[in-house]
């Protein structure tokens, strides 16, 4: 279990330390000028988060899997190429605990295969179902046979704490010059609790930076209403234990983008295809297709457009894809 003077959230509300709570990740996470997509451009490094696996899910685990102790089990849901399934099952795996994860059909593109392969690797159990509701029923079976509830996406307001961290450690790199402070934060908006917690931590830190949701997912997962109700239950969360009030972020920081979803969760776009390749060629970083490369188009097109800095939130860790293919490259020369 790590030491939850560690957090910067904690630093603030030290009471919060009677939550469960184990180090899975290295943050602060590293920030870096990507002049090169666009001007003013700077990318959050949340991909270089943790080891065996980075990513945005890294910082909601060190909290939702705060109570898994070795020879547990832990469950989750998710569609057939998530990555928040991926990195649950790793993780779950690295304390010692089964890992079960039930998932659902959706549109995949190649690199969505590669990571539901690899779920079949690390988790215990895993299964695609028919439809959404019968991987919940799955899981369910699970839960009330003892396993740990780890909600789809990690989007509950004990997984939000990890990203309100995130918020706050973002404001502090600011102040401390390691970027300048951004006009805009560009964040893939899936289950929401990436862009909930952002926008509640730097309301926390006074730096009430505007975020620019980018949808990757139906309207029915990601709205503003859906994003707003977990804002006011993580801050009610924090206010309960801490009994301190909690700033919430005014509703003109939140913007949620629509036109880069490209009709289907999973289902490449031209504009992300093209942005992926720019970035690969020009910095040497690999954007996923489902989420990334649609807000990272987002991002490229404020920047261009809107001047100023515009950081965004590199959530997907591409590592592993380029160094399967190294190892299949060497495979294929021997």
């Amino acid at each position: 279990m790590s030491e939850h003077r560690e957090l910067r959230l904690v630093g603030r509300f030290p009471a919060l330390r009677v939550l469960p709570h184990v180090a899975l990740g290295a943050f602060p996470t590293p920030v870096l000028r990507a002049d090169a997509l666009g001007r003013g451009l700077w990318l959050k490094r949340e991909d270089l988060g943790a080891e065996p696996l980075g990513g945005n899910k890294v910082r909601a685990l060190e909290f939702l899997l705060g109570r898994v102790s070795r020879g547990d089990s832990a469950v989750t849901v998710g569609a057939s190429g998530s990555t928040h399934a991926l990195a649950t099952s790793i993780y779950a795996r690295c304390l010692g605990a089964q890992a079960y994860c039930y998932r659902w059909p959706q549109e995949m593109n190649a690199t969505a295969r590669r990571v539901a392969e690899r779920i079949e690797r690390e988790a215990t159990e895993t299964r695609v179902c028919r439809s959404l509701m019968g991987a919940y029923v799955k899981a369910l079976r699970r839960r009330l046979a003892g396993a740990h509830w780890v909600p789809a996406g990690g989007s509950s307001p004990v997984g939000v704490l990890g990203q309100v961290n995130a918020g706050i450690e973002t404001a502090d790199q600011v102040r401390e010059a390691a970027l300048p402070r951004p006009d805009r934060i560009v964040v893939p908006l899936g289950t929401g609790g990436t862009v909930a917690g952002l926008a509640l931590g730097l309301a926390i830190a006074e730096m009430p930076i505007p975020i620019v949701a980018v949808r990757v997912v139906p309207r029915i997962v990601a709205n503003r209403a859906h994003v707003r109700r977990l804002i006011h239950r993580t801050a009610a969360l924090i206010e309960r234990l801490s009994h301190a009030v909690v700033p919430r972020p005014r509703p003109e920081q939140l913007r949620i983008v629509h036109d880069y979803f490209g009709g289907a969760y999973g289902r490449v776009t031209e504009a992300g295809s093209d942005v992926a390749h720019l970035c690969q060629r020009e910095m040497g970083i690999g954007i996923d297709p489902t989420y990334g490369a649609k807000a990272l188009a987002a991002a490229v097109a404020l920047a261009r457009a809107e001047g100023g800095t515009t950081l965004f939130w590199l959530s997907f860790d591409g590592r592993w894809l380029e160094q399967q293919r190294e190892a299949a490259d060497i495979v294929a020369l021997g």
